[in-house]
C-alpha cells in the first residue's frame, strides 16, 4: 500500500507540475498573471493529498471541504493535462513540418496568454458540462428471460443500482433522487451491488442517508453485496449502518428470494485478510444450502473473472464498479481491464450486466457516461 500511494502521489505531482510549467510559460509575458496561475494552481493541486490524508486522522466539516475542492481538482487536472499535451504534439508536429503561424510556434510567444486562455476555458466547459451530466440520472430497462425448473413465479420487477458513493461529495440531495425514481419504478425486489457509501462518509452524514434509504420499500425485500469503498471507510460500521436502514447485507452468502430464485453476494477482495480467499459460488451456494433446482442471481462489485459465474451456472449477474469510466478516456482503459465495461453481455447461459453506477467516485463529474438505475424485468421461463 505504501508503495502504491508513493507512486500514486509521485505521479500526481508530476502532472501537476507539467501542467504549471506550461501554464507559467504560456503567461510569462504577463508576470503578475503567471503568479496568480502559480499560487491558485498549486494550492489547488495539494488540497487533494492534504484533505485525504487529514481526513484519516479526524473527518468533519473541514476535511470534508478540503476533499471536496480536492477532488474537483482531478477533473481539471485530467482535462488540462490532456489539453496541454495536445498543445505540445502540435508544437511538435510543427516543429518538424512547419504549418503554425509564427506568433503561435514558439513557447515565449506574444500568442502565449490567447492559448491559455483557450485552454483554461475549454478545460472550464469541460468539466461544468461534465457536472451538469453527472447530475442526470437515466433509467435502463432490460428484459432477461432465465430458465425456471420449479416455483410457481413467471416474472419479477428488479430494480438494480451500484456505487452512490454517498458521503461528502453525494449526499441526501442525491440520495432522494435515486430513492425517489427507484421507488417510481414500483419494484418487486430492490438489488445493490455495492459501493453505497464512500470513505469520506462520517457518522453525522449516515444518519441523515439512513433516514432517506428507509423509504425504499421492496415486497421481497431490499439486498446488497460490498463493494471496496465500504472496506476502506470502516467494513463493520458500514454493514450496520446499512442493515439499519433495511438492506439485508449479503457476504459469500445466499438466500431464496420467493421461491423464485436464489440469491448470492459475493465479498469483495478488498475485504479479504492477507491469506483469506472469498468462497467460491459453489461454495457459497453450499454453505447457505441454497435449492439446486433454482435460477441462481448473483450481486458481484467488480465484473472480474465473469468465467466464474458462467461455469457455476449463474443465470444473472449484476456488477458495477467501473462507473463506465466516468471521465472520458478512463472508460477506453477500462476497456482493456475488464471483459464488460458497461452494459449487458451473454456468456453461455450466463447473463451479465454491469451498471455504471447512480453517483460518482471523485469529482461530482460524468464525461462520456451516465448515471443509471437499471429496471430489470426477469422472465422465469419454465421448462417442459
Amino acid at each position: 500500500m505504501l508503495v502504491f500511494v508513493a507512486i500514486a502521489l509521485a505521479v500526481y505531482g508530476l502532472i501537476n507540475f507539467y501542467i504549471g510549467r506550461r501554464g507559467a510559460q504560456a503567461l510569462s509575458s504577463v508576470p503578475k498573471a503567471r503568479a496568480v496561475f502559480l499560487v491558485l494552481f498549486a494550492g489547488l493541486a495539494l488540497i487533494f493529498p492534504l484533505g485525504r490524508i487529514l481526513m484519516g486522522f479526524a473527518r468533519g466539516g473541514l476535511t470534508s471541504l478540503l476533499v471536496e475542492v480536492g477532488t474537483f481538482h482531478l477533473a481539471v487536472m485530467l482535462y488540462s493535462f490532456m489539453a496541454v499535451l495536445a498543445v505540445d504534439l502540435v508544437r511538435l508536429v510543427n516543429a518538424l513540418i512547419p504549418f503554425l503561424p509564427r506568433g503561435l510556434a514558439g513557447e515565449g510567444a506574444r500568442s502565449g496568454p490567447a492559448v491559455f486562455a483557450a485552454v483554461a476555458g475549454a478545460v472550464v466547459f469541460t468539466v461544468a458540462i461534465g457536472v451538469w451530466n453527472a447530475s442526470r440520472l437515466r433509467t435502463v430497462d432490460l428484459d432477461i428471460h432465465i430458465p425456471a425448473q420449479a416455483g410457481t413465479v413467471e416474472s419479477l420487477t428488479v430494480v438494480a443500482a451500484s456505487d452512490l458513493h454517498l458521503g461528502a461529495l453525494v449526499g441526501p440531495a442525491r440520495l432522494e433522487k435515486v430513492v425517489e425514481r427507484m421507488s417510481a419504478l414500483e419494484p418487486d425486489i430492490v438489488l445493490f451491488a455495492g459501493d453505497i457509501v464512500d470513505e469520506t462518509v462520517t457518522e453525522k452524514i449516515e444518519a441523515k442517508l439512513g433516514g432517506i434509504m428507509r423509504r425504499l420499500r421492496a415486497p421481497l425485500g431490499i439486498f446488497t453485496c460490498l463493494g471496496n469503498h465500504e472496506s476502506y471507510s470502516g467494513l463493520e460500521r458500514n454493514v450496520a449502518c446499512l442493515r439499519s436502514c433495511g438492506i439485508t447485507v449479503l457476504q459469500d452468502e445466499a438466500v431464496q428470494v420467493d421461491g423464485a430464485f436464489t440469491l448470492a453476494g459475493r465479498r469483495d477482495p478488498s475485504s479479504l485478510g492477507t491469506r483469506e480467499r472469498r468462497l467460491s459460488i459453489g461454495g457459497i451456494l453450499a454453505a447457505s444450502g441454497a435449492r439446486a433446482d433454482l435460477p441462481l442471481v448473483v450481486l458481484d462489485h467488480q465484473p472480474l473473472h465473469l468465467e466464474e459465474a458462467e461455469q457455476a451456472g449463474v443465470a444473472l449477474q449484476i456488477s458495477g464498479h467501473t462507473h463506465d469510466g466516468q471521465l472520458f478516456p478512463i472508460g477506453l482503459i477500462n476497456g482493456l481491464i475488464y471483459e464488460l465495461n458497461w452494459g449487458s453481455l451473454r456468456k453461455g447461459g450466463t447473463n451479465f450486466y454491469v451498471t455504471s453506477g447512480a453517483g460518482t467516485w471523485g469529482p461530482p463529474v460524468r464525461i462520456g457516461s451516465r448515471a443509471e438505475i437499471v429496471r430489470i424485468r426477469l422472465h422465469l421461463d419454465r421448462t417442459p
